[in-house]
């Protein structure tokens, strides 16, 4: 229903401003006269209905809000001026009208004067259907909240109205309705629109007391449920107190702790674990229900009822048949094969023998598989386990850095666990199991402690059989398990920790066993997980060896799978798309159509002017990183005299001990240029400047001082470093080649690069022992004592002599 608006005749009323108040008409409000401002405007609408002759004095009620008045407000008339039930002087107004207010004016007094407009309202009769629908609707919330407030003389009243105007105004005695509220109604001339906002602002009050009022029964139930059941337990204790006295009875407890003492005394636990135990029943057993030491107990008693402390596992005692499993599922590694081959017979011949136990050890290992990734060590772990009829357990320990994970937390916090260790040997069943510690190197420490100091006593087989978990609190036998550490760099870990464990390093495949692994085992994977049967795609042996040497040049086998998986998924998409017809055949020459150029061509099978030792000043040299054997080149360059630079200048991220070989390779040459017959009057006052590249990789280490001394030789004498020809080696200030590590890993990096001459020093020929041979075939090795034999070496004769210069 639209509601019509009458216009008034202007008129002029002193304002009777309201702080954050809102009159609406047909209100009756007791007004302080204490306040000056309403002081003022009663005594001047008095003073004009005096000289007018008016009945009653006249004021404009304006709500003001922040010192901003609003641009509507109510005529209102002074009905009694009076005492405020406080003894205050005060006036009683009553709201006539809605008014338009308008210019300020002048008038009589201190009040300030305003014209204004009156807002005529008009609804026609009879109501029609819809406003008559929202009238009985306000009515019945307005009645329903008044009711829960108890002003039943209020009911009475509001059922009464029938005007709509005066209905939707009602509301502003409303308390729960805000300033800006109010003011919106006050606003709204149409009086079916202020109803029906009205309407919704009581019906939003009375939802948001509904959820009160649930939210607060809820808690008071809550409360009420928990006093009821404290009150109901207190009883049932004393009852079941006076039952166990007229039976004779005299140890308190209940049922639930009747049932875990049954447990514990019919469980096969160890003698100790059994006092233990008992003792942790008996706490229960006097503890109260509300107490919360009494979950700690039970949560105790659970896990340690839970633990396998008999359970074992009957080793596998067929050598052969473990031997033939080792072989079967993992290629290569025949060091941790046979290492884990004499642990089984001496295991077997011990127990033969009745020495399972020895001084309460039994004959368990801890074994260190350090290696770059992608080589097995993981996997090797669980081929372990089904080699010797084992549980297997993988406890992954990368970025650990609490030491509560490995020893387990104090049983007085809160969400106390056991640590990882009891945490395998639940979760096998079994106290014999293989442990794998995944990633031991990368253990870390902070202000929670080192959990690599908690590794000791686990590791140690002196020690790991009376292990003591802060959790538990009781001993634990780690004897008899076996132990297997995965880490890819072994200076990562600590060395007391290193010392309780057996070195096993895998240093990487060689290109044969690589074609092995993929044919037997990475490529049946591989096929099953694209949906292909085994002889729909066929890969030859050719080309899986390319791929290993020169689309993945890396010392596992992790990106060979990856490559292997690439190629099934072109084949299998080329299929789809009715491009392919299968059974097919991929061969060396259709890979680089199906997974482009290869990545790594060694240089010997690049062209001559491009390769890296094309010019004088650049040598091959080897490095061991943490992802294996890798071939790294030196380049050493002169400054030009005019120029006035001098001294030496190393780049490429270089540490401290590299840094120190480079000075000893340029003062050994320095003063021994005589022997070596080169120009060395050249390094005096000229600078040097020597570079590793890819120097976003740091490096280290003291082999790589032969190949420095090499390529300022070669930059000296102009004479190029042979293309096949890499070196390893520490170098002294009189020109001696001393040891250095990891000559296996380089062999085989050397060997992945097409290397064919390799020089290492004397002293590391009996690690010669380590390479296999067919990567011994393939190379030519020359132990070396001096450099002199590296220059004769690696040094190409000079054709044309080219001056230091160039």
């Amino acid at each position: 229903m639209a509601a019509e608006s009458e216009a008034f005749t202007p008129f002029t009323l002193p304002v009777l401003p309201l702080d954050d108040e809102v009159v609406l008409p047909g209100m009756v409000v007791p007004l302080d006269l204490t306040d000056n401002e309403v002081r003022a405007a009663v005594e001047a609408a008095q003073a004009a209905a005096r000289s007018s002759g008016a009945s009653k004095p006249q004021v404009l009620l304006v709500p003001r809000v922040d010192g901003t008045y609003a641009g509507t407000g109510v005529l209102g008339t002074v009905e009694q001026v009076g005492r405020l039930s406080d003894g205050d002087p005060g006036a009683l107004i009553r709201g006539r009208g809605r008014v338009k207010i308008g210019a300020g004016t002048s008038g009589p007094g201190a009040a300030l004067w305003v014209e204004g407009t009156r807002i005529g309202e008009a609804v026609p009769e009879p109501l029609p259907g819809q406003v008559a629908e929202l009238v009985r609707e306000y009515k019945a919330l307005a009645t329903n909240w008044l009711k829960k407030r108890g002003a039943w003389q209020v009911v009475d009243r509001v059922q009464q109205i029938d005007d709509v105007s005066q209905l939707a105004d009602n509301s502003g005695y409303s308390p729960f309705l805000t300033t800006a509220q109010k003011i919106e109604l006050l606003e709204t001339a149409d009086p079916v629109v202020r109803l029906r906002l009205a309407t919704e602002q009581l019906r939003e009050h009375l939802a948001e007391q509904d959820v009160a009022e649930s939210i607060a029964k809820d808690v008071q139930e809550g409360v009420d449920k928990q006093q009821r059941e404290f009150l109901l337990r207190r009883q049932l204790d004393a009852v079941r107190k006076e039952l166990r006295e007229l039976n004779g009875e005299s140890k308190d407890g209940a049922d639930e702790s009747d049932d875990y003492r049954a447990r514990v005394e019919a469980a096969d636990l160890p003698e100790k674990v059994r006092e233990a135990a008992l003792k942790e029943v008996e706490k229960l057993e006097r503890s109260s229900d509300q107490s919360p030491e009494g979950s700690w107990i039970r949560t105790w008693l659970d896990t340690v009822l839970e633990l396998p402390w008999n359970e074992r596992t009957e080793d596998e005692y067929d050598i052969q048949g473990a031997k033939n499993t080792l072989d079967a599922e993992h290629a290569g590694l025949q060091d941790v094969k046979e290492r884990i081959t004499e642990y089984l017979a001496v295991r077997k011949r011990r127990a033969d023998r009745g020495l399972g136990v020895v001084g309460g050890r039994r004959g368990g290992a801890v074994l260190a598989l350090v290696g770059p990734p992608g080589v097995g060590k993981t996997s090797l772990g669980e081929s372990v386990a089904h080699a010797m009829g084992r549980k297997f357990v993988r406890v992954a320990l990368g970025g650990v850095r609490d030491e509560a994970e490995i020893r387990g937390h104090r049983r007085t916090y809160v969400g106390a666990l056991p640590g990882r260790i009891v945490r395998a040997i639940k979760e096998a069943g079994s106290m014999n199991p293989v442990v794998l510690l995944d990633e031991i190197d990368k253990v870390g420490s902070d202000f929670r402690g080192d959990p690599a100091a908690a590794l000791l006593e686990v590791l140690d087989p002196a020690q790991n059989h009376t292990f003591r978990d802060h959790y538990l609190e009781v001993e634990l036998d780690l004897s008899d398990v076996v132990f297997l550490a995965t880490a890819n760099v072994l200076e990562a870990i600590p060395e007391a920790l290193l010392d309780r464990m057996e070195l096993v390093r895998l240093d990487g495949y060689t290109e044969d066993e690589k074609v092995v692994i993929a044919r037997d085992h990475l490529l049946p994977r591989q096929l099953e997980r694209a949906g292909l049967e085994s002889g729909e795609v066929i890969l030859e042996d050719s080309a899986l060896r390319r791929i290993a040497g020169e689309y993945t040049r890396e010392a596992g086998v992790r990106n060979l799978e990856r490559s292997i998986a690439r190629l099934l998924r072109k084949v299998a998409a080329q299929h789809a798309l009715g491009d392919r017809e299968l059974p097919f055949t991929i061969g060396a020459e259709q890979l680089r159509s199906l997974i482009g150029r290869p990545h790594h061509v060694p240089e010997s099978a690049q062209d001559p002017a491009e390769r890296r030792t094309a010019v004088p000043g650049v040598a091959t040299g080897l490095a061991v990183t943490g992802a294996g054997g890798d071939v790294l080149f030196v380049e050493a360059s002169l400054a030009d005299p005019e120029t006035g630079a001098s001294g030496l200048t190393l780049t490429g991220q270089l540490g401290d001990v590299m840094k120190e070989s480079a000075q000893i390779a340029l003062s050994f040459l320095r003063s021994r240029g005589a022997e070596t017959e080169l120009p060395v009057a050249d390094l005096k006052d000229r600078g040097v400047h020597i570079h590793f590249p890819a120097g976003a990789v740091p490096k280290d280490g003291p082999s790589a001082g032969i190949t420095m001394t090499t390529a300022l030789a070669s930059l000296l004498s102009g004479r190029l470093v042979r293309t096949d020809v890499a070196m390893t080696g520490e170098v002294s200030l009189t020109g001696r080649v001393l040891p250095i590590g990891g000559v296996k890993q380089k062999l085989l990096a050397a060997h992945r690069a097409g290397i064919t001459t390799v020089v290492i020093p004397k002293r590391n020929e009996a690690d010669l022992d380590d390479v296999p041979a067919e990567i011994l075939d393939k190379l030519e090795v020359h132990p070396v004592t001096d450099v002199r034999q590296v220059l004769e070496i690696a040094l190409a004769p000079a054709e044309v002599a080219v001056p230091a210069a160039a």
